[in-house]
């Protein structure tokens, strides 16, 4: 290499891990070090360590939980199953026979599309087989097996062969690279909060607190955090998991999606928002 070229990236970071690191804490210490040097950017020491983290994560902690699952039952009829795809917005289904215990198959989204008329449509025809995966199975080894069989869902099952969820390579990708969202995903400032189809309200964790207060009429300090996601941490302290229920002041709220690093959306039970329709009304 001439004398004048600069080392790539590679051999910068390489020439700072020959410190030959003991163990996990260590190599993390080592890729912040590289970080600080400005060796890497934030979103590849994000990307590593969330690979890292992979490896020690089970599916039970990602999942989607059974009692979230957007099912449709084998003896749905197509004019049924369409309005279920079109609300839930989702590429693939599990299908069951009544029982959520009772998957029997995968249905795509797209193949919908091939259907001319529901007089020919018999969705046993459709479905695509199911893959089955324990809880205790690691991010790391399932998307290497999602890679290989080219799968992209996976229902997770409990000790007694019980349907405990499903799992797609989204969910797991979102652990190594953070937050993924489509063009399905609200996220525009005047849909940070949304009415869900179940009734509840649909908040981004990214709300500032103080248009939170102005939609549901609470009245959370953002003294010491500026959004309802530092609302939810500094009341537990630590980060929660997915599904799991808080309760501030009267306010009752779901986590709906969260990672080991973040949290994004939740759910909410307040029955008091004030529409722009409302406010107009004042």
């Amino acid at each position: 290499m001439d004398s004048d070229s600069k080392p790539s990236f590679i051999e910068r970071l390489t020439s700072l891990l020959l410190r030959e690191p003991e163990d996990r804490e260590q190599l993390i210490k080592i890729l912040h070090s590289a970080y600080e040097r400005n060796l890497m950017d934030a979103d590849a020491l994000t990307i590593i360590e969330g690979a890292l983290a992979a490896s020690e994560t089970r599916v039970t902690d990602v999942m989607i939980p059974r009692a979230q699952m957007d099912a449709i039952d084998i003896d749905d009829p197509l004019d049924e199953i369409i309005p279920i795809v079109i609300e839930a917005a989702h590429s693939r289904f599990p299908v069951v026979d009544g029982d959520r215990d009772n998957v029997l198959g995968i249905l795509l989204a797209k193949d919908l599309l091939r259907v001319h008329t529901e007089k020919d449509f018999t969705l046993r025809d459709w479905l695509r087989p199911a893959v089955f995966i324990p809880e205790s199975k690691r991010l790391n080894v399932l998307l290497r097996e999602f890679r290989v069989s080219r799968n992209h869902m996976a229902i997770v099952v409990n000790e007694y062969g019980g349907v405990a969820g499903l799992v797609t390579i989204e969910d797991v990708l979102e652990q190594i690279v953070g937050d993924i969202e489509d063009e399905y995903d609200f996220d525009e400032a005047h849909d940070n909060i949304r009415l869900d189809a179940s009734g509840r309200y649909r908040v981004k964790a990214r709300t500032e607190i103080e248009d939170f207060n102005e939609a549901f009429s609470t009245k959370y300090s953002d003294d010491e955090f500026d959004t309802v996601g530092g609302l939810i941490l500094r009341h537990l302290g630590r980060m929660p998991k997915r599904n799991e229920i808080v309760d501030i002041d009267g306010t009752r709220f779901q986590v709906l999606r969260a990672d080991s690093r973040r949290l994004y959306t939740l759910l909410v039970d307040q029955p008091k928002l004030q529409t722009g329709a409302d406010k107009a009304t004042a």
